[in-house]
Order: C-alpha cells, then structure tokens, then sequence
C-alpha cells in the first residue's frame, strides 16, 4: 500500500510538470513569450492513477517500444475520456477540446495520440525504477527461466 502511495505522488507529479510544460510551450506557439503554463487540482489524481498500470509496465517489459507506447495511449485516452465525462457532468471539467476537429466529446483530442505516446512512456520509465532492486532482478529471472529457489 505505502509502494502504491508512492507511485500514486510520483505519477501525480510527473503528470503535473509535463502537463504545465505542455501549455507554457503552447502558449509560446501563439506568441505569449512569457511561457506560463497551467494545470487544474482535478488533473492530480488522474495523473495519479498512472500508477495502476505498473503491473501492465512489468509484463510489458522487453515488448516492442511501439506496442507498449500505443497500448498505454489507448489506456490515457480511456481514462481520460471517463475522467473527462465525469467531470463534465458536475460541470467542473478544467479541459474542453470543441474546438479541435480531432476530438472525441469535446473530452479527447486523438491529434494528442503522439503526447500520451510519450506521457505513457515516461510513467512506465519512472513506474519500474522505482521497483526495488530485487523485484526486477527476480522479473528478469522469470522472464529468462532461470527461476531459482527463494533458499
């Protein structure tokens, strides 16, 4: 439970910072050189719940870069859709994508595939180094069948 925590801030975190760089680099595209970016409360626990996909990071581990990335996309667009809808009914969604001709609902844009790629990626890399020591060696182990006895 305190691992989950753990990865639950981190995530939180990441997610925080690469969603505030997003938007001081999208501001810089229409011109506003003072490069402010800007995130909601809302975005911490969605980003927070990256952490669940640590298993799927473990079982991935090895798998093409392509595959995993795309998987994990699909998985942020999921979540994002059903966070989004959520939000959007109590009327406190902080994102709104209407005027994108890629979105989904006004909730996804599909034109952002290429950015929850690399979001997916980063979490996956920051998911499996915090893993102890001994749960990636034993990993590597199963994965080569050299499974030995814990004695």
């Amino acid at each position: 439970m305190k691992k989950l925590l753990h990865n639950f801030l981190h995530c939180g975190i990441l997610g925080w910072c690469m969603e505030i760089i997003f938007t001081a680099l999208s501001s810089y595209r229409r011109r506003q050189f003072s490069l402010k970016g800007n995130t909601s409360v809302w975005m911490f626990p969605i980003y927070g719940s990256a952490c669940l996909i640590a298993p799927l990071c473990r079982r991935l581990r090895g798998k093409p870069l392509l595959l995993r990335g795309f998987l994990y996309a699909t998985l942020i667009f999921s979540v994002e859709f059903l966070s989004g809808k959520l939000l959007q009914k109590r009327h406190i969604c902080p994102w709104d994508y209407s005027h994108s001709r890629w979105n989904i609902g006004k909730i996804i844009r599909l034109d952002y595939l290429p950015c929850w790629f690399l979001a997916g990626l980063l979490f996956e890399r920051l998911l499996l180094e915090n893993e102890p020591a001994s749960a990636s060696r034993r990993l590597t182990e199963e994965k080569d069948g050299d499974i030995s006895p814990p004695f």
